[in-house]
């Protein structure tokens, strides 16, 4: 039971992964001067696939996924909206910040003795590693823009 709760919590974090970079790729479609569209299409891809992997492991667990990202995909669309605002700049900057607490959580679940060790392989397999790279990607894509 407690690695349900676990995979659900990460679930939440990724669904609204998910919710945010469809809401970051659909305002930057709208601007076709915007080229990080092309840069976060793959981190989207990889949250939807981290969804996808955290919620077979769940039921193979016996567990039900979670389905939507409640209060915190509710906060991460305000943010998000206010930074479509501001432009693309603050747009990435708020998905960078969400892959920096994505990256804790994961760091955080890894200290639990009682994971799973089906769970633990895919946080330090795929998922966290996944997280580190969208890290990097999103600080070059706001190197570049601040130059």
């Amino acid at each position: 039971m407690h690695n349900i709760e676990t995979i659900n919590k990460l679930l939440i974090d990724e669904l609204s992964a998910v919710e945010s970079y469809q809401q970051a790729l659909d305002k930057l479609r709208q601007d076709v001067s915007l080229s990080e569209s092309e840069h976060l299409r793959p981190i989207y891809q990889d949250h939807k696939v981290a969804v996808s992997s955290l919620q077979t492991l769940s039921r193979s667990l016996g567990g039900t996924p979670t389905e939507n990202s409640g209060a915190w995909g509710a906060w991460t669309k305000f943010v998000l909206e206010g930074a479509s605002i501001l432009g693309a700049n603050t747009a990435l900057k708020a998905l960078h910040e969400g892959e920096r607490s994505g990256v804790d959580d994961y760091e955080q679940a890894l200290k639990d003795d009682e994971l799973s060790a089906d769970l633990r392989m895919l946080i330090e397999a795929k998922l966290l590693p996944a997280q580190q790279a969208h890290i990097r990607t999103l600080d070059r894509l706001l190197d570049a823009a601040s130059t």
